[in-house]
């Protein structure tokens, strides 16, 4: 098995990056799982407590429980993956079996922030895209797909994303073995990382 990690800031173009490598692999040879689907539970927390979670730190996310469902999908067993709802702020109930492929590919903000699952990831990409750009993405998802308002998000950006960017995720970039510029489509830099694939493979 084969663990592809795409870091990158909020906005950068790490799902579309992942679509553009999806698009030319047979969908039974690629698994892809988010770091999103492992926030870690907040049960015990009001939703106006967890409203106040600081979600862009590495200590919102439940490294443990990814670092392990990495490790037994690589010896070949299936995974029950938590889904998490962005409206709830909390995982739901449901999980989603995912079984062991070719290639498996981690995406999101923090991975690289974590040294166990780091290591456990065969070709780190960072996604890069300047912060205006990365904010409008941000702005678009958010009021579009999870029913935030602007005055909303744009506090959110200020007082978490922003500098939890700065002091996370653009340092990690040391740790990527391709860094891939995504202001426009970018297609040279995809086109190596499937090559780089399709050669493991």
């Amino acid at each position: 098995m084969l663990i592809l990690g795409i870091a990158g800031g909020t906005g950068s173009g790490k799902t579309t990056v992942v679509n553009q490598i999806l698009n030319q692999l047979p969908d039974q040879d690629v698994t892809v799982i988010s770091q999103d689907s492992y926030y870690k539970a907040t049960d015990d927390l009001s939703y106006e407590e967890r409203v106040k979670i600081n979600f862009d730190h590495p200590k919102a996310i439940d490294f443990d429980l990814l670092v392990e469902h990495l490790k037994t999908l690589k010896k070949g067993k299936a995974i029950d993956q938590p889904v998490y709802s962005f409206a709830a702020h909390n995982r739901t109930k449901d999980t989603v079996k995912t079984h062991p492929s070719k290639v498996l590919i981690v995406e999101g903000i923090l991975i690289f922030t974590n040294k166990e699952l780091r290591d456990l990831l065969d070709i780190k990409v960072f996604v890069h895209a300047d912060s205006d750009e990365r904010l409008i993405r941000r702005l678009k998802r958010d009021i579009q797909e999870r029913g935030r308002d602007i005055d909303e998000v744009l506090q959110r950006y200020q007082t978490t994303l922003k500098p939890m960017h700065d002091q996370f995720i653009e340092p990690m970039k040391e740790y990527a073995d391709i860094i891939i510029p995504n202001n426009k489509y970018n297609t040279v830099a995809v086109d190596i990382v499937r090559t780089i694939i399709n050669e493991r493979l």
